[in-house]
């Protein structure tokens, strides 16, 4: 029985992808961040019967990638054939507000990982969360593996760090790492500060009267989205091929904010408009009621205006690609919300 560590276990990516590792007979070591909660799974119980695979094949350690010792404890003891670090600081707005701790976690703890893993007697194998964020605004689309790296947020730029460190430690020491470059994937498990999650989820609470409006930022950004549940497939199929390598991971399409919103008031059966333009940009109703705004306070300082990427070459050598299209991800996130809104409102009552 294959044994796989995971980081970040208790994200969006982590639980599809730890429910995937389960369904194919792994045994799963989540690693987490001590927090005032006891474990903080609600994302994995959502997906998993979490009671049925609670330390038989499921364990949750406490860990953080910024403690060597912590790691190497870690690594040593269970001594995985597979790690897949997902942990990370992965808003790039937040990393605006906090880039050194999010160069501490993005890059340094990468850093950690394959240093114990450069002298671990086993040959384990590495798998790195890399993102399309390390690309920034480039003139020549679609982005595949040969394309310039310009982060545009120090989100970006240790994500950057990271890739280059794994790039350098698999070429001087032989270590079986990869780099999963991966674009914007989003499910109903999906943050509630990202922006997809922050649509849905906002709308599904204006829709029931729990609030009044939702506000966001550039409207016009494009990117290339597609359902967690589906990379969390191609995550694994990096770590099954016969060499290490850095493969682009995406959906090969992209929408703009604006087109996600739209897809959004389908699912809610409510015709809108647009009106105004820049920060005083509104969607309205038919009854004209504003049900979206733009803030400027959401606007980064430096944005990444289109993002749309190339899986040509892991279509090639993975037989892999992106199974929900647009319309089926918006609306099981939309749906998803509208329940929870519900059911939370009903049970206030």
């Amino acid at each position: 029985m294959k044994k796989a560590i995971i980081t970040g276990i208790t994200g969006q990516t982590g639980s599809y992808l730890a429910k995937l590792l389960l369904e194919k007979n792994y045994k799963v070591y989540g690693i987490k961040r001590r927090t005032s909660s006891v474990y903080n799974t609600e994302r994995l119980e959502e997906i998993i019967n979490f009671k049925k695979y609670l330390n038989k094949r499921l364990f949750i350690l406490y860990g953080d990638l910024t403690d060597y010792y912590n790691l190497n404890t870690i690594i040593n003891k269970i001594n995985p054939d597979e790690i897949y670090n997902l942990g990370a600081q992965s808003h790039v707005q937040i990393s605006f507000d906090i880039p050194e701790y999010t160069t501490q976690v993005n890059a340094v703890g990468v850093l950690n990982i394959l240093n114990i893993l450069k002298d671990h007697k086993k040959k384990i194998k590495f798998y790195q969360a890399s993102t399309s964020e390390m690309f920034g605004n480039q003139n020549k689309i679609p982005l595949n593996e040969k394309s310039n790296m310009s982060p545009a947020s120090p989100y970006g730029i240790s994500k950057l760090y990271a890739y280059n460190l794994v790039r350098n430690y698999r070429e001087s020491y032989n270590i079986f790492a990869s780099n999963g470059i991966l674009f914007n994937h989003e499910s109903p498990l999906r943050g509630e500060n990202f922006v997809t999650r922050k649509i849905t989820l906002g709308l599904a609470k204006i829709y029931y009267g729990v609030e009044n409006t939702l506000e966001l930022g550039n409207l016009n950004s494009k990117r290339d989205w597609g359902h967690a549940r589906d990379y969390a497939v191609a995550i694994w199929k990096i770590l099954q091929l016969k060499k290490p390598t850095d493969l682009v991971i995406c959906s090969d399409k992209n929408y703009s904010i604006r087109d996600f919103i739209k897809e959004c008031f389908k699912i809610l059966k409510i015709n809108i408009k647009f009106i105004g333009s820049g920060i005083k940009e509104r969607v309205v109703d038919k009854n004209k009621k504003t049900w979206i705004k733009v803030n400027k306070k959401y606007i980064r300082p430096r944005d990444i205006d289109n993002l749309i990427g190339s899986s040509k070459l892991a279509k090639k050598i993975m037989k892999w690609k992106c199974k929900t299209s647009f319309k089926q991800l918006v609306q099981e996130m939309m749906e998803n919300d509208l329940r929870k809104i519900k059911l939370e409102k009903k049970l206030l009552k």
